[in-house]
């Protein structure tokens, strides 16, 4: 029997190329995890980092965890491709975006979760990551599956079988023997494939070797083989490229959607950065402020009691004065745990972590600058329909809602295949040595069929013994209302991703439109800050020189030192929300990537 193993190796090794085996056995190869990559190169001093706002993009773009799990769901999309390559459904990808952590935010709100000596809302801004937003418009059902695809990649089968019976007759008359008994070893062996047209071929090649005490059979042992081939191709359910490679295309768009998924994430992480790096900012400034004010009140306390001891104040005027540099001290002491709060935020948002944070210090500084955006609405609106990777990506899914209906519209046919089958088939053996019962009448050999297993192969590729046929197997089902049902199910899909797409444009549009607002109040208001400060310098100011020579109240110079340091306070937290309605802006028209010099490829 050891024969007729090596004999079906070979016809494998024949009928399997080498590179069909090389690319089949390389799919089982398990790719290895990627390290992660490490922190750049920055300016690091004391512990703080000194980074400008483009090396913090840089260094986030290059560490943040947000953005290495969408690089794996870049390859995981790619498994899907080659998943739907070989005939497989399709497992999906990724549509979900993670925003990044908003941080203290300005001065102004950072310090409004201080109030009443509650921390809660300022810390409820610090923990964990920001929201995550889900990009999908066809919902959380999945897409209809259509007719069943054939498998696209070789299959090679073998067997081997052995196989012993013993069955009694009722007389020796017809069977010459009170039992037959059989003892055969079989070998089988065959490839087969599917294709794009809906198409199945099988190809197959049968060996067997049989030993039997019948003296009515003319040959004992006997071997038989059979080499056959045989195509089905449907002509309407399951027929055509356009039907068999859908899940083909659809995974082709998904990884493109995936891409513009990445690119989305990467503009979420830019944003971030940008804002938790402009709140930073902001919040040095008003420690600044802070400081300023503190440095005034012990001005305005050294004044005070040089004025008692010339006998021009009162006591109580000067307890009024250490009251009012205490409470400077401590709001100094609020504004520079929030910055070292903020730089924790940051630090851990752009780096891989560590035991220790990093401290940031920003090298930047914000300022007003023009935008061309904001001049022309329309043709920024027009430019962000093109540009935004979450409309193009919106476009993909409706596109493969349309793909899967044409999936679930061929399921509503009948099934009608042709089947055609060809075989060739053999038969060697030695003579029966085992006298017949009977008259004597001696066995009719045909010595064609003298001889083992080579005899038999020959003449199968003789083709002395031809086998062939072609029908036609139809099916209907009645009614097929599962199948109507899908139809119907996704035809209403389809139009709610129109109506979803469609949704998605005018809020890019009214996103537009509210951004372009909030940045010109943005800069309104901090020309009005500016403004107010200066003439609040100047009453200040005026108010100390009458205090000078006893023309006014020293309780008033102190509610001016407080209005002043209202007021520069107010003028950091109006540059802070320019730059973030600036940031926010060129977010909606498609442009924040441009802006900050960003290259998705390089990215990914």
């Amino acid at each position: 029997m050891k024969r007729y193993l090596w004999l079906t190796f070979a016809a494998a090794a024949l009928i399997w190329p080498q590179t069909v085996k090389a690319q089949v056995f390389s799919q089982f190869k398990v790719a290895p995890i990627q390290p992660l990559r490490e922190e750049g190169a920055v300016q690091l001093r004391d512990g703080k980092l000194y980074v400008s706002l483009q090396q913090a993009i840089e260094l986030a773009l290059q560490n943040n965890l947000d953005l290495e799990i969408q690089r794996e769901n870049l390859k995981i999309a790619r498994t899907d491709s080659l998943r739907a390559a070989a005939g497989g459904q399709l497992r999906g990808v990724g549509l979900a975006v993670r925003e990044g952590p908003t941080g203290l935010g300005s001065p102004v709100t950072a310090a409004a979760g201080r109030v009443g000596g509650s921390d809660a809302p300022a810390l409820d801004r610090l923990t964990g990551p920001g929201t995550q937003t889900d990009l999908s418009i066809l919902g959380s059902l999945p897409l209809s599956t259509g007719p069943s695809l054939v498998n696209r990649d070789w299959i090679w089968r073998s067997s081997y079988d052995f196989n012993h019976s013993s069955t009694p007759q009722l007389t020796p008359f017809f069977a010459g023997t009170d039992s037959i008994n059989l003892n055969r070893n079989s070998v089988s062996s065959g490839i087969e494939q599917g294709f794009s047209t809906g198409t199945k071929v099988n190809l197959g090649i049968d060996l067997a070797r049989t030993r039997s005490n019948s003296p009515l059979l003319s040959y004992n042992p006997y071997s038989q083989s059979s080499i056959g081939f045989s195509i089905t191709q449907p002509l309407l359910r399951g027929f055509g490229r356009r039907v068999n490679n859908r899940y083909i295309r659809i995974a082709k768009n998904n990884q493109t959607v995936s891409q513009y998924v990445f690119e989305q994430q990467v503009i979420a992480t830019v944003t971030a950065v940008a804002r938790l790096y402009w709140d930073l900012v902001s919040l040095r400034e008003d420690v600044t402020v802070r400081q300023e004010a503190v440095n005034s009140a012990n001005r305005l306390l050294r004044d005070t009691r040089d004025s008692l001891e010339a006998g021009r104040s009162a006591a109580i005027d000067v307890t009024r004065a250490e009251a009012e540099v205490a409470r400077r001290r401590r709001d100094l002491q609020v504004a520079e745990s929030l910055v070292r709060q903020q730089e924790i935020v940051l630090a851990d948002y752009i780096t891989r972590g560590r035991q220790e944070p990093y401290g940031v210090i920003p090298t930047d500084q914000p300022g007003i600058t023009p935008l061309d955006i904001a001049s022309d609405l329309n043709a920024a609106t027009e430019k962000a329909l093109h540009a935004r990777p979450d409309l193009a990506q919106a476009r993909l899914q409706l596109d493969n809602s349309g793909i899967s209906l044409t999936g679930s519209r061929n399921a509503v046919l009948p099934s009608v295949d042709v089947v055609a089958s060809v075989a060739n088939n053999g038969l060697g053996g030695s003579a029966n040595v085992v006298p017949p019962l009977g008259n004597g009448i001696p066995r009719a050999i045909d010595p064609q069929f003298i001889g083992g297993p080579g005899s038999a192969l020959n003449q199968v590729f003789a083709r002395n013994y031809p086998d062939y046929g072609v029908g036609v197997q139809v099916t209907i089902p009645i009614r097929n209302r599962i199948a109507q049902a899908d139809v119907q199910r996704d035809q209403h899909s389809v139009r709610q991703s129109e109506i979803r797409l469609r949704q998605l444009e005018k809020m890019v549009r009214v996103e537009i439109a509210n951004a372009r607002v909030a940045l010109e109040q943005a800069q309104s208001s901090f020309e009005s800050a500016v403004s107010e400060r200066r003439l609040q310098q100047q009453a200040l100011d005026a108010e100390v020189e009458k205090l000078a020579v006893g023309a006014t109240a020293q309780a008033q110079v102190i509610q001016l030192q407080r209005d002043l340091a209202q007021a520069r306070s107010a003028e950091v937290n109006a540059m802070n929300s320019y730059m973030k309605a600036k940031l926010a802006l060129e977010r909606a028209a498609g442009v924040l990537l441009a802006a900050h010099r960003v290259d998705v490829q390089q990215v990914q």
